[in-house]
């Protein structure tokens, strides 16, 4: 018995009929009939009863389609099951992920996760910037988006994102302006939005808002952006966050607050991607971050 003997019995099965059969395999009726005949001779069943009208399976016949089926598909299976074999296992590894990442560089994510998706199962994993680059140190993390600034040695670098930066200061008395200056904030208070999560920054900005001239300070331990938000509402406070309004942190302005870009200074956020040089150079991740350099290769800037 050859599988041509079952892919010409499912035919005939299927079809009822040997002449639509036969144009299905493209052959003429009569070695198909033949063929039929070769494989009831060598399984001592009688597969088919014929009549000039009709054409019906026989128990038999029916006894041998499912098994038929199951065959060919096993065999139909081959090319694929031996692919998916033989083609390099995926590796599960995080991207570490921290918060009021703006929609165009998720977007980025989103591509790198599609373009490793045959060696590399992409999840990402929230934090803080100092976490987020201690995981990658230590090897929990196979890469990172990260505030900077951020120095290790033992981490590449790459620059991925520059926001501009506005002041978020009480609606009311701002009205109608579109532009600050930051002698109009010195009798505010200055909340650093972000002293946990990216202290190296926050130490930066709190160094330049002192030199120019903002002297009052007020932190909050515990809350969250919204928090701050309704505290510069009240009138006497002032923050910094994300110019544009697509950055997921003006989700979390509130009435009474607005955000203005400054006239006489500029601030701004950087985020980068880092990893370990050691697993990037000849390592587990040197076809991850191949894609890396080139779906980032032009760094955003919003």
């Amino acid at each position: 018995m050859e599988m041509l003997h079952l892919r010409y019995f499912v035919a005939v099965a299927e079809e009822l009929n040997f002449s639509q059969a036969a144009r299905r395999l493209h052959m003429a009726a009569s070695p198909l009939s033949q063929r039929i005949k070769d494989l009831e001779h060598e399984l001592g069943h009688q597969l088919f009863d014929r009549s000039t009208h009709h054409v019906t399976l026989t128990a038999a016949g029916s006894a041998l389609l499912p098994i038929a089926r199951d065959v060919l598909e096993q065999i139909n299976a081959i090319p694929w099951r031996l692919k998916e074999a033989v083609k390099p296992q995926r590796s599960t590894v995080f991207i570490g992920i921290p918060a009021g990442v703006h929609p165009a560089l998720r977007e980025r994510v989103k591509r790198l996760e599609e373009r490793c998706r045959d060696r590399f199962e992409l999840k990402r994993w929230p934090g803080t910037t100092p976490d987020l680059v201690a995981a990658v140190h230590e090897g929990k993390l196979a890469l990172s988006l990260v505030r900077m600034p951020v120095t290790d040695p033992a981490l590449e670098i790459v620059p991925v994102q520059v926001e501009r930066l506005g002041a978020v200061v009480p609606a009311d008395r701002f009205a109608g302006r579109g532009t600050v200056t930051i002698a109009e904030l010195s009798d505010l208070s200055y909340i650093p939005s972000a002293s946990e999560s990216i202290p190296a920054y926050s130490d930066d900005m709190d160094h330049t808002l002192s030199k120019a001239g903002i002297r009052k300070r007020l932190k909050v331990g515990g809350t969250e952006y919204s928090g701050i938000s309704e505290l510069v509402a009240n009138g006497s406070s002032f923050s910094i966050t994300m110019l544009d309004p697509a950055s997921p942190m003006h989700l979390f302005l509130v009435d009474g607050a607005t955000i203005l870009p400054f006239s006489d200074f500029r601030p701004q956020l950087e985020t980068a991607l880092v990893w370990r040089r050691d697993r990037a150079e000849e390592g587990d991740l040197a076809g991850l971050v191949e894609a890396v350099r080139e779906i980032f290769a032009e760094p955003l800037s919003t």
